[in-house]
This record gives C-alpha cells, structure tokens and sequence, in this order.
C-alpha cells in the first residue's frame, strides 16, 4: 500500500480535523483568560465557587465512592478548571437515550416464559441470578435454546459467514467497531447478495468506536448499497459528557431464529489477519431458539431511539427451528450507562459472590470498583478457587498499568492471575461452578460497568458453560502466572505511578 496515500487517507484527515478542532476549542479558552486576565481574580472565585457546589454536587450522586474521589481530588486541586470540565465530562447533563422508551418496549416484548419452579432446578443461587436479570433488567430467561461456545474469532468467522449466507428476511448487526479491512469487505459481500435477494439489512456501529476505520459518510455508502445504517452518537469534536457514554454492544440477530453475542469487533485483528499485538485471544457465542428474540429487541430499541418505532412483530420468527438435546436456560441481557441500570456489574458480583467451588474470569482489563474487588478477595479468602486472565502485551499502557496495580492485593488474598502471553487477551467471561457462566461485550472496569452500552448472555446448565471453563483452562498452559515475588520487583517509580492511576482509574 502507498504510505503517502495512507498517510492522507479520509479517516487520517478526518482524525487530524478532530484533534485540531479540540486543540482550538482549548487555545479559545486560553485566550480568552489572556486577554481577559485584569478580571482573572473574579474568574478565579467563581470557578471555586462551581467547583465546590460540583464537588457537593458529586457526593450526593448515586455512584461509586471510588467514581466521587476520582474526580474530587482534581476538581478542588485545580478548581479553575476541574468543575467546568466536570460538567462538560463527567455526568453533568442526561444521557441523550430514550430510556423509558425502551424500557416500554422490554415490558411489552420480552414477557418472562420461565416461572420460578422452572428456575429453582438449578439451584437458589442461579435461580436468584436469572430472577435478577428478569426483574431489574427486563431480560427473562429461555429453554428453548441451543449454545455454541467459539474459543477464537478464527473458528467463529467461519460460522458467521455461513449462517448470514441463510439469511432469509433479515439481517441486524451492532458492533462497537466496523473497520473496513478483510473481514468486513467478506461480511459487505455476503450483505450486498442478501439485498439483491430482498433481504432487509440493518447496521449499527459506534460513532466514536468507528471514528478511526471508517469514512466519515460510511453510512451513506452503505445506505447507497440498500444497507440502512444508523451510527452510534457520530463523533462531534466538542467537549461533551455524550462522547463518554458509547455502544459497547456486539451483537447480530439472523431472521429472529439465529443469533451472536462475543467479545469480537468486526476488524481484522480480532480474527488474526491483522498482528497488532501478537496472537489476539477472543471468544463468541452462538445462540439458535427462543433467546434470540431478546436480542432483536435489543438492536431495535437502539434502532428506535430518537426515530420512529419499528414494527416489531414484523420480526417476530415465522417458525424456530426443532431442537434436540437441548439442555439449561439462556438469559440474554443488556445493560445502559444510565445511574439506575448497573446489570452488567451486579450479575458479576452475584455471579462471584454465589461461586462455591471455582470462579473464572477473563478481561482485558481489570479496573474495580470496591465492591468488586472485595467480593474477589472474599470468594478467594472463603476457599473458592478465583482466577482471573489477563493480558500479557497491553493495548493501552495505562490501563494496563491500573491494571497489575489490583495484582498485590488480590494475590494476598489468594487470588490466582494469569498473564497471556502469545498476545492480547480481549475476551470477556465468568464461568463458575460448573453450574453458569457469562460471555459478552462487558470488561471488568468502570467504563463497560458504569459508562456504556453492553450486552452479554447469561448460561446456566447449558453445554456451552462447561466450553467456556475449557476454553479457560487450555489457555493456561499460554500464559504467566504472576506471584507476589513479581510485584514486588516492580521499581519504585512504577509503583509510584500506578498508585497515581488506579487513584484515578474510574476515569479511565
């Protein structure tokens, strides 16, 4: 490829206009104060004015203590400007999503099929779990549902292509990110034949997660190709709280019978075409049956908002398929940045909390609030076998430095932490028991618990929970178990530093 084409390509020149737009808006300010600095001394107390009333403001609200410090500690530090881009940044204004709207929608479309007797077959503890998602998340659970647990985006991909190929009515697809490589040029091509076939073809992606691989119009071109295409929130480059709450989602729905949830974007690293960071481990989940109509209500409630509502029993499944040896229950859920909607974090603390025997996470990144990181330390401590992945080679140094900052103290409680080494780890599960588990888009950190759209899909006695153990323990073998001998090698100003970042790691 051409350097100089790339070097100048739309989405560089599009990136270069953001960042130079932002270093404008942040020169105005300066300015301003330069010209304007025979009033500074009034500009000052009324800055320290805002910064107290946000930082009251902030101790009031309905969220983490670590999410209040994180940002108090610089608010009254710098009050010229920490409570001002409190308010542009940190939760100031309503999120632009029509929650009650789909909320409506959930009450009125997913009606629970499973009753408690239904539930307590496998035990009070996965019984309370799947009633949690029923009552707080408006996310029943189903039987009538078959699994299928991919341990790469390698083994998936090829599913995928085929299963969109049967596509016969519809297509919907949401993803955090659509880079315009490889794997999405086979996805497009699959696409463009199912609407010359009269298939109705849907595409979300994240306007910020997007911003990088594709062309700012990219919507246009695929509407242009007969693919409706909605963006997440474009990217505007202003100071906004909006650009904090982004679709984490990912998720695809095949005429209402056929469905995927993973941890998978659609570019070419997450099926190793692409080396960025070594081998790139990742996972997804096939769904066929009844569960997959929570995951078209999913996409169509995030289709619909700020537009008119679909028709929804116009994607009703005409038939599901027969299916045999069907075995557990399925529970999608889906989960909102919104103060009221916390799904994805408690799920994972019941799911830590109920664990008996052993407990499996994976994430990319470890970030956790206190409540988390207690319940970890407590399983661990009442003799619960608590392991947790992460990544070897990080994709952000920063976080990954908040990351191994959680090492110390977890390990003293007996947590076990394992580092894999081939490349990154970007797969995102909980697998406990035995007994359920959970595979979806959300990490263990504050953003995907507190800041964004995530989706994911609950298992309980289902074939698929003993894969995701399996896939856990034959990846151990690739990976570096950390000891508190390696922590303790760290040099002072790293520790140093990583104090500093897991202080702020909320903001992260």
């Amino acid at each position: 490829m051409n350097p100089i084409k790339t070097a100048f390509s739309p989405r560089r020149q599009r990136m270069f206009w953001v960042i130079l737009s932002i270093l404008l808006q942040l020169g105005l300010v300066l300015v301003v104060l330069f010209f304007f600095n025979q009033y500074f001394v009034y500009f000052y107390w009324f800055s320290i004015l805002v910064s107290v009333a946000v930082a009251l403001h902030i101790s009031t609200r309905n969220t983490k203590l670590a999410y209040k410090v994180a940002w108090i500690i610089p608010i009254l530090l710098v009050p010229v400007v920490g409570g001002i881009l409190y308010i542009f940044l940190g939760g100031g204004r309503k999120l632009n999503f029509q929650r009650g709207d789909a909320q409506r929608t959930y009450r009125k479309q997913l009606t629970p099929g499973l009753d408690n007797l239904d539930l307590l077959r496998y035990g009070p503890d996965a019984a309370q779990q799947a009633l949690y998602l029923q009552n707080a998340g408006l996310c029943p659970a189903y039987s009538n549902t078959e699994t299928q647990y991919f341990s790469s985006g390698k083994a998936f991909f090829p599913v995928f292509l085929e299963e969109l190929r049967k596509a016969q009515r519809y297509i919907f697809l949401e993803y955090f990110i659509i880079a315009d490589g490889s794997m999405w040029r086979d996805i497009l091509a699959i696409l463009e034949e199912k609407v010359a076939q009269g298939v109705e073809i849907r595409v979300i992606y994240d306007g910020i997660g997007s911003a990088g691989t594709l062309d700012e119009d990219y919507e246009e071109t695929l509407e242009e190709m007969g693919i409706h295409c909605r963006p997440f929130h474009p990217f505007l480059p202003i100071l906004s709280i909006h650009q904090n709450n982004r679709d984490h989602r990912k998720l695809c729905v095949i005429d209402g019978v056929t469905g995927f949830v993973s941890g998978l974007n659609i570019a070419d690293e997450y099926i190793d075409r692409l080396n960025r960071f070594g081998y790139w481990k990742d996972n997804a989940l096939l769904l066929r049956g009844e569960a997959v109509w929570s995951l078209t209500v999913f996409f169509l409630t995030m289709w619909d908002d700020h537009h008119t509502r679909s028709d929804y029993d116009r994607f009703r499944p005409r038939e599901l398929p027969d299916l045999e040896n069907v075995r557990g229950v399925v529970a999608p859920y889906a989960d909102t940045p919104f103060p009221e909607d916390t799904i994805c974090a408690d799920l994972h603390l019941q799911m830590i909390t109920k664990a008996k025997s052993y407990l499996f996470l994976t994430t990319p990144y470890l970030v956790l609030d206190e409540t988390l990181f207690s319940a970890l330390c407590t399983a661990a401590r009442s003799g619960v076998d608590v392991r947790v992945m992460t990544p070897h080679i990080p994709d952000k140094k920063t976080v990954f430095a908040v990351t191994q900052s959680n090492y110390p103290a977890l390990l003293e409680a007996g947590v076990r932490i394992f580092e894999f080494t081939p490349g990154f780890l970007h797969s995102k599960t909980v697998v406990a028991d035995d007994l359920y588990a959970s595979v979806g888009s959300c990490n263990l950190d504050y953003r995907s618990f507190y800041l964004q759209f995530e989706n994911g899909v609950w298992l309980c006695g289902t074939d698929s929970v003993e894969a995701v153990r399996d896939d856990f323990l034959e990846t151990i073998p690739l990976c570096q178990e950390i000891t508190l001998e390696d922590c303790r090698t760290q040099r002072p100003l790293k520790r140093l530093l990583t104090s500093l970042y897991r202080l702020f790691s909320p903001l992260f």
